[in-house]
This record gives C-alpha cells, sequence and structure tokens, in this order.
C-alpha cells in the first residue's frame, strides 16, 4: 500500500507541475490533481504518526490534531480566498459523514468478511460518539436554530464563540484521553499492541524533512486544483455542494480512509474505529472552526451555519454510527447499513 501511494505521490506531482506549465485541460489536470493529493496525504500521515511515537502522547495528539486533516486545511483555505464558502462548508458535511458512514462501512465490511465477529473498545466508542454528538447538536444545530432572524453581526460574533469553544474542546478532549485519563479503559490485548506500534517508522528529522516537503507540494497542488473547481462543476453538471460533500471530501481523507480499511483486515478494529470517528472529530471540533476564525481574514466571513439537507445528513450519520458501535462488535451486515446510508446520501447530493 505505501509503495503505490509513493508511486502515485510521484508521478502524480511530476505530471501536476507540467500540466500547469503546459496548461493542460482542466478535466485531466483535475483527476491529476486528485490523485496527487491522494498520494501525498499518505505521507502527511506517516510523519505525522512517526512525530507522534517519537515525541510522546501529549505533543502526538497535538500533532495529529493540527496535521491529521492537514489536506482538508490546505484546500478548504484557498477555497474560501476564491469565495467558494458553499464548497467549503458541503466539504466539511462530506468529512463527517463520509468517515462515518464510508470509511467506517468499509472498514466493518471488509474485516466483516474475514471474521465473522469483530470486537472493539465500547469505551473509547461511546466516548467518541458522545462528544460527536455534543458537537452536532450543541455546534452546528444550536447556531442553525438561532441564526434565524438574527443580524449578520450577531451571526459572525455567535459562530466565532461557538468555534472558539469547540476548539477548547478539542484540547481538553486530548488533555483527557492522553493524559488525565490515559489507558484507564484499555484492555490487556490492546496495551500490547499499542506497545507493538510504539516503533517509529521514520527518524525525527526525516518525519520533520518529509513533513515540510509534502505540505508545501500540497499546498501548491492545492491551489490549482481549486482553480479547477468552477470549470469540472459546470463540464459535468456536479453542484458545488455534490462537489463539496462527495469529491473533495475523499480527496481531503482518502489516505486515512485507506489506514482504516487495512487495519479492519488485519482485524484491528481498534484502531479502524478510532480512525474514522476520530478524525470525524478532529474535522468537526478543530478544521470547521479554524475555517471559521481563518474566514475573519477574507472580505466575507463563513458563519458555522450548515443548510438544511447537509444538518441532517451528519445527524442521522451520527446517530446511525452511535446505534451500531454501542455494544462494541461488528460484522459485515452493520457495515452494508453504514455504507447504504452513504450511498442514498451521495446520490441525494448528486441529484441537487
Amino acid at each position: 500500500m505505501n509503495r503505490l501511494f509513493f508511486i502515485v505521490a510521484i508521478v502524480g506531482t511530476l505530471l501536476s507541475i507540467l500540466g500547469i506549465f503546459l496548461h493542460l485541460t482542466n478535466l485531466f489536470m483535475f483527476f491529476i490533481y486528485c490523485l496527487t493529493i491522494i498520494g501525498l496525504a499518505s505521507f502527511i500521515g506517516r510523519s505525522t504518526e512517526s512525530l507522534a511515537i517519537i515525541t510522546g502522547p501529549s505533543v502526538g495528539g497535538l500533532l495529529n490534531a493540527t496535521f491529521g486533516n492537514a489536506v482538508e486545511l490546505i484546500i478548504s483555505f484557498f477555497a474560501l480566498k476564491q469565495g467558494l464558502f458553499t464548497v467549503v462548508m458541503a466539504s466539511i458535511t462530506g468529512s463527517v459523514i463520509g468517515n462515518l458512514l464510508l470509511v467506517g462501512g468499509l472498514s466493518i465490511i471488509i474485516g466483516g468478511l474475514k471474521y465473522k465477529r469483530q470486537t472493539f473498545n465500547v469505551h473509547d466508542a461511546r466516548h467518541n460518539t458522545g462528544i460527536m454528538m455534543f458537537t452536532i447538536i450543541v455546534s452546528f444545530i444550536f447556531p442553525f436554530i438561532f441564526s434565524m432572524g438574527m443580524p449578520n453581526h450577531n451571526i459572525q460574533l455567535l459562530s466565532t464563540v461557538i468555534a472558539s469553544v469547540m476548539i477548547l474542546i478539542y484540547l481538553f478532549s486530548l488533555l483527557f484521553r492522553l493524559v488525565t485519563h490515559r489507558g484507564i479503559y484499555v484492555s490487556n490485548e490492546e496495551s500490547k499492541d499499542n506497545l507493538n506500534d510504539e516503533i517509529a517508522e521514520w527518524s525525527g528529522l526525516k518525519a520533520v524533512i518529509v513533513l515540510v516537503l509534502t505540505t508545501l507540494i500540497v499546498a501548491y497542488i492545492s491551489e490549482h486544483l481549486v482553480d479547477t473547481i468552477k470549470p469540472i462543476g459546470k463540464s459535468f453538471g456536479w453542484s458545488a455542494t455534490f462537489i463539496g460533500v462527495i469529491i473533495v471530501a475523499i480527496v481531503g481523507n482518502a489516505g486515512e480512509h485507506a489506514s482504516a480499511v487495512l487495519m479492519a483486515y488485519k482485524n484491528r478494529m481498534n484502531v479502524a474505529i478510532e480512525i474514522a470517528i476520530g478524525s470525524t472529530l478532529q474535522i468537526a471540533l478543530f478544521v470547521a472552526p479554524v475555517l471559521v476564525l481563518f474566514s475573519w481574514t477574507l472580505d466575507t466571513f463563513m458563519p458555522l451555519v450548515f443548510p438544511v439537507k447537509e444538518l441532517i445528513s451528519m445527524v442521522l450519520a451520527t446517530f446511525l454510527t452511535m446505534s451500531i458501535t454501542t455494544d462494541g462488535d461488528t460484522n459485515w451486515f452493520e457495515g452494508a447499513l453504514l455504507l447504504a446510508a452513504y450511498t442514498i446520501m451521495g446520490f441525494g447530493f448528486y441529484l441537487l
């Protein structure tokens, strides 16, 4: 898998740079950019993971919070600068339902086809889904309801306060899980797995060099990817919402998607479920608030108010994930339910 990502990243980067200078068609370059970013995202994830192991759980948690969704952040930054607020909001929605339903569903199906019953730490799952409920209800639904009839400057103030609180809650969650209550709910079997994982793939210097280089390349390619969004939408008849919910969300989180499925295939459902739900929390509690605060530097502010269809999709995805992960074990049929829900939602957004 790593070799495949390496080939995609190298070949894609060369084709991207060549295509930019030769002014190749938007259609061709759009798909080249997407594949290249997917390949580069895996290197960001591997370098961050190595640094997290080397620096310890506390600093490592902050590194994962910052770079775990770096690709999503970078693409969204450039999209915001071009005023593509619909795409950015939709990509947040797509990341939430994509991680919970697509990644979770595929992981459970792939693992369930090999093992009839797979178990995971129910305490971690309940803890994470509880935070997700807080985020969706308090941080997303609340501003949507209160924004009705509210003047724009009050909506901006409300969104800013909520975004600040969300980031604070995310930092508190890292403190809780990585410092004050680290290992409290971990079984003996999980402890052995964690010990085996404590060997960094790369040295600290190599991880930093790879992280910096790949982040810079992703930033360069993402800027040009955003330039192709409108032409591609017109060519295929895709709405900005569909591009954000499906295309941008999948590209921005492809590396984590592959990792979760691989972990499930190896019967390490704790890791797979943690990736699916944990990445969702990073998007909802870290990426979305950072984008709201970043929009203050632009001509137009991005409020934390989602359209009704996107809000309902995130609520349904959260409830469905909670219902499946509440018992601590999974089978392939439960994965099929999650994947079916994602397919239905995706087709609905396509028809918008």
